[in-house]
């Protein structure tokens, strides 16, 4: 049978004058008259509430007959127990990591006695990444027993003899593999295997043999490793390499797991698809590689006679005798994003990013579904991503959900949609999105009473969408894209109309991801960035998004990339990471003007146009540039605003909408020009 989460979960009205906040918005959804000649300058904030709440989480293992869940994006970090037998959420615990914490990795103890979890965090605050949990008292708090060098804890193993084994990375840096030892509480650097790799992502340890994966399934390109495997030998303390030549080509390294004398690796896909491979061993060059059609193979289980893995499509099963491949079919709603896959008399308990919890009886095909909110796991106010307002709704992006925000009454409802959704518009009312992690555009008609759906596919190395226009002149979605394994980027098309869409792969060059794109006249402007330390960036295109075609190029001369454009009147203007700020005219295209705004933006940042100016949100403030003398002036400081992968704001309407901190703020500015 299949239960459905409650409609409760779907629809949650925010809490703390909610009602009160709600009218106030009605109201602003018919802007204020324009201020008088000679008025003084208005700013009105308006708070509508929590940007997005609910229970998101990042991984899953079963201790016994409890899964333990690592939440995602939820401050403090925390990890709940959720009990298969009543189906109820009976423990938790939580850790100060720092800001916007994920805990991404969970492993348990020989003895089940102890749960190890490792966090991964946006802004390195020197805090421990490694926590112990016992389960014998889980009442009591799980503390901190270390930190290793990387800031963030992707995958976690834990020995036969209790030794603990870490690996994950840092933006910059070669990652490690790290030793923790329960006996004396020391964090040991055992080595860097693989310097050219960006980050490690899989391990598994044996009495041994310690099994390290990595690659670059982010910042790849630009002479950075592809999957890299290795093999730590625990008494002489060195590494070789074991990668399966049939896997040298994919990105990186995704899952690691020792099953009945085997060692079974899975990779994430780019070019290619992603593969599984079995390999024995006492002779690891014995092994047999298999292709599987999908993306990503990841979180491994097993029974006599399959070893069970997740992709981007649902739960998979590969035959231990011929090693063939078959989708697990069962009746029940799509399982999103898989972050656990544990198998128990005869069924599989699937943890979903969707936030609920799914037992698989793989023989009869049924399933029960338990969402964990209702099962007593606590949600919270999440960092946000993109951001869209139009036809009375605000939209705001998070893991595995979007929340949908009534102006007239302030409900809320969290739509399901897998992935994260970088960023959004509006258009004619339907909701249009650029969803990480190669999920491609997705659409939203709230008219129709369903969740999203995918509207347009693209090639899988072209993963993570980065900002999107609406372009009027030729009724197109544009969207700005990076490729994180290849390096270099794309412009996405897309028309509603007739759904065609189409793809242009580095419009830029081989190297500079597509960071923002603008448009005005039936033309796109693109700003290029770049995820390596070396190489072109801050490049600014012109393109016919019709056909892809370039019509001009700017070289800005600025040391950072670009991190948003916008256009007003005859003017581009464009924004870079480090704070610089340069005008090109459009028609003469030279730069006319630049200038040093770091005082309000620093790092990533959004533009965009409203009642004849270009403004701008930082991670602290929201600016506005004078039209004429493009002087840059503060609207609202101290905005601070909780977001996952960079600052955004939208207009709509005359107003301005949001984050300050984890709530939506609507801002009606009127300044004096």
């Amino acid at each position: 049978m299949t239960d459905s989460p409650s409609p409760s979960r779907r629809r949650l009205l925010q809490a703390g004058g909610a009602l009160g906040l709600a009218t106030a918005a009605g109201t602003l959804l018919a802007p204020r008259a324009g201020a008088a000649p000679g008025a003084a300058p208005t700013t009105v904030v308006t708070d509508l509430g929590p940007g997005l709440v609910q229970f998101s989480l990042m991984s899953g293992v079963l201790v016994g007959d409890t899964v333990y869940i690592g939440a995602r994006n939820l401050n403090p970090a925390r990890v709940i127990g959720f009990h298969l037998p009543s189906r109820k959420v009976v423990a938790s615990t939580t850790l100060d990591a720092g800001p916007e914490p994920s805990v991404q990795a969970l492993a348990a103890d020989p003895t089940g006695r102890y749960l190890y979890m490792g966090v991964l965090v946006k802004a390195d605050q020197g805090r421990p990444n490694l926590y112990r949990w016992d389960l014998r008292t889980p009442d009591r708090p799980a503390v901190a027993i270390g930190r290793t060098g990387d800031r963030d804890v992707r995958d976690l193993s834990v020995a036969p003899d209790g030794t603990v084994f870490a690996v994950g990375g840092v933006p910059g840096k070669a990652p490690a593999l790290w030793e923790y030892d329960p006996a004396t509480g020391a964090v040991t650097d055992r080595g860097v295997p693989d310097p050219g790799a960006t980050l490690a992502r899989a391990v598994a340890a044996t009495d041994t043999t310690v099994f390290f994966g990595a690659g670059s399934v982010l910042a790849g390109g630009s002479g950075a490793s592809r999957a890299s495997l290795f093999a730590f030998d625990r008494r002489t303390r060195t590494f070789t390499s074991i990668v399966p030549e049939e896997m040298e080509k994919d990105p990186s390294l995704r899952e690691l797991a020792v099953v009945d004398g085997h060692l079974v690796v899975g990779t994430s896909g780019g070019v290619e698809p992603a593969k599984l491979a079995v390999m024995d061993l006492a002779d690891l060059s014995s092994y047999t590689v298999v292709p599987t059609g999908g993306t990503v193979v990841k979180t491994f289980a097993a029974d006599e006679e399959r070893i069970y893995f997740a992709s981007e499509s649902g739960v998979h099963a590969c035959t231990k005798a011929d090693r063939t491949i078959s989708p697990v079919r069962f009746t029940g709603p799509d399982l999103g994003e898989i972050w656990g896959v544990d198998h128990v008399d005869g069924k599989l308990a699937v943890v979903s990013g969707y936030g609920f919890v799914a037992e698989i009886d793989v023989a009869a095909g049924t399933s029960v579904i338990t969402d964990l909110h209702d099962a007593g796991a606590v949600a919270g106010p999440q960092a946000g991503m993109g951001i869209a307002a139009g036809r009375g709704y605000v939209y705001l992006g998070g893991n595995g959900a979007i929340s949908r925000r009534d102006l007239r009454t302030g409900e809320v409802v969290n739509l399901r949609a897998p992935g994260e959704a970088k960023d959004a518009e509006v258009i004619e009312g339907v909701l249009y999105t650029g969803q990480y992690n190669a999920q491609g555009i997705w659409r939203y008609d709230p008219s129709r009473r369903r969740q999203p759906l995918q509207a347009a596919r693209f090639p899988s190395e072209q993963n993570r969408p980065l900002d999107t226009s609406w372009d009027p002149d030729n009724e197109l979605l544009l969207v700005g894209v990076q490729s994180d394994t290849e390096g270099g980027g794309a412009l996405w098309t897309y028309c509603p109309r007739t759904g065609r869409s189409a793809s242009y792969v580095n419009p830029i060059d081989d190297v500079q991801l597509v960071r923002a794109v603008a448009n005005r006249d039936g033309l796109a402007y693109l700003g290029g960035d770049n995820a390596s330390r070396t190489g072109p960036r801050a490049t600014v295109v012109a393109v016919d998004p019709v056909t892809g075609e370039e019509r001009w190029r700017v070289d800005p001369q600025q040391t950072a990339g670009v991190a948003a454009l916008a256009v007003q009147g005859r003017n581009l203007y464009g924004l870079t990471t480090k704070g610089g700020l340069f005008v090109v005219d459009r028609r003469t295209r030279k730069v006319v003007h630049t200038a040093d705004v770091s005082a309000v933006s620093k790092g990533f940042a959004a533009l965009v146009t409203n009642r004849g100016a270009v403004y701008g949100v930082s991670d602290t403030t929201l600016f506005r540039f004078h039209p004429k003398t493009f002087a840059v002036s503060t609207v609202v400081a101290g905005i601070d605003g909780a977001w996952y992968s960079g600052p955004h704001v939208n207009a709509h309407r005359g107003l301005l909408y949001t984050l300050r901190g984890h709530n939506l703020v609507a801002v009606d500015d009127r300044p004096s020009h």
